[in-house]
């Protein structure tokens, strides 16, 4: 489970999260929505313990991600918009050195990293140095780091950039599968289209602001009866329709 109360975080005179509150159930995938610079690479950075609030808390699976960062980090799967990767490892030395970090059992480890590289194709890639990679299969090698451990929750941020259309569709597959063996994920991103479709609920977030947390059910269904698409929404309570940005809709 993952809580926020009040979270902020400023840098100089510029508030990047503004008192955000958010409460994402296991097994739930939160689409975590906003323009660029809104403040969601930010709000995943404190919640792995990369940046202190200045205000507020904010807990995975009742932990302080503060004061207990090492051990919010063991439960965590982490998928940061721009990876950085041990260049000189093969995609399966890595995944074995960080299943080792984690003490998973050799034989147990060994069968799950044959797992997530055969379903992610990098199998016939698995024995190459990680710097000749493309962008997208180091972005798929990325997502394998932050799946080897099992974690019990996923932060992913903009997981889809750099991938192509079938690897987008091997992600949300994943997304899907982790949520029904009980994964909170929180999937943040402007791809309207994905969110959709894998989010049981969404927030968008607007100047550090949430501006809207709702069942995606819900919101589809409002929408409609305004005659007006997710896009539109999202436009309109980002203020990058001309008009100026909504209040807080919400529960």
């Amino acid at each position: 489970m993952i809580e926020l109360h009040g979270l902020t975080r400023r840098f100089g005179d510029l508030t990047a999260v503004d008192g955000l509150d958010l409460s994402i159930k296991p097994g739930s995938v939160f689409g975590f929505l906003g323009p660029n610079g809104a403040g969601k690479t930010t709000t995943l950075k404190m919640l792995m313990g990369m940046l202190p609030p200045d205000a507020g808390w904010a807990k995975i699976d009742g932990l302080d991600v503060t004061r207990d960062a090492v051990e919010v980090k063991k439960r965590v799967g982490y998928l940061p918009d721009s990876p950085a990767l041990y260049e000189y490892l093969t995609v399966r030395e890595l995944l074995q050195f960080i299943g080792n970090l984690h003490g998973i059992e050799a034989g147990e480890l060994s069968t799950h990293i044959e797992q997530l590289l055969d379903e992610f194709a990098l199998s016939d890639k698995a024995d190459e140095l990680i710097l000749n990679y493309s962008k997208g299969m180091r972005k798929k090698a990325a997502i394998l780091v932050a799946l080897v451990h099992r974690p019990g929750t996923l932060l992913l941020d903009e997981p889809t950039n750099g991938l192509d259309p079938g690897s987008v569709r091997l992600l949300k597959d994943m997304v899907r599968r982790e949520a029904a063996r009980g994964t909170t994920v929180l999937f943040s991103t402007h791809i309207l289209e994905v969110a959709q479709e894998v989010s049981s609920r969404l927030g968008i977030i607007s100047q550090g602001r949430m501006v809207l947390l709702q069942d995606k059910e819900k919101i589809i269904e409002e929408t409609r009866s305004r005659g007006e698409s997710l896009e539109d929404l999202f436009l309109r309570l980002t203020g990058q329709n001309g008009e100026t940005t909504g209040g807080g809709e919400g529960d």
